[in-house]
């Protein structure tokens, strides 16, 4: 237990001084160190540290998952700014549900996350082996259709 405190509080230090920008300020940086040791602090009296939420652990497999991600993020991007360009005409809302072959909560939640942060849908609801989502056109649905992410969240979720 001691050890994923430590590499969650490493993680947020690291995160925040990055973010933050501020490594000299007098009391930004007290303020912060504060706020990272108030955060494990809650984390551990709701018991939410353990294995499965070690971020060290989790950071090696994702490696692999974010850039593609990020690259379906900056596609779907342009896809959806080329319909709004194009008119009303171009666009097919729909709500639709996807098979999800993740066995564990953190893979549906790391599926409808992806989902959710690919622009043009948005994860709607997550039950057992199904997401509902909304689509902003046939395109959006084709591609979670195909089942890509699904086996790349599926594979990361192996690895962790």
């Amino acid at each position: 237990m001691f050890r994923y405190a430590l590499s969650l509080t490493l993680i947020l230090v690291v995160i925040w001084l990055l973010l933050s920008g501020m490594w000299t300020h007098p009391i930004i940086l007290p303020l912060g160190a504060a706020s990272v040791i108030l955060t494990v602090w809650i984390a551990f009296r709701l018991e939410i540290i353990d294995r499965d939420t070690d971020p060290l652990r989790l950071m090696i497999p994702s490696l692999r998952y974010w850039p593609w991600l990020l690259g379906q993020i900056v596609r779907a991007n342009l896809q959806v700014a080329s319909r709004i360009i194009r008119g009303q005409d171009s666009l097919s809302p729909r709500i639709t549900a996807v098979k999800s072959t993740q066995k564990s909560d953190l893979g549906r939640s790391i599926f409808a996350n992806s989902i959710t942060l690919t622009p043009g849908t948005v994860t709607i609801r997550v039950r057992d082996d199904d997401i509902l989502y909304y689509a902003l056109n046939e395109d959006l649905i084709r591609e979670l259709d195909e089942g890509e992410m699904d086996r790349r969240v599926t594979r990361l979720e192996q690895q962790l």
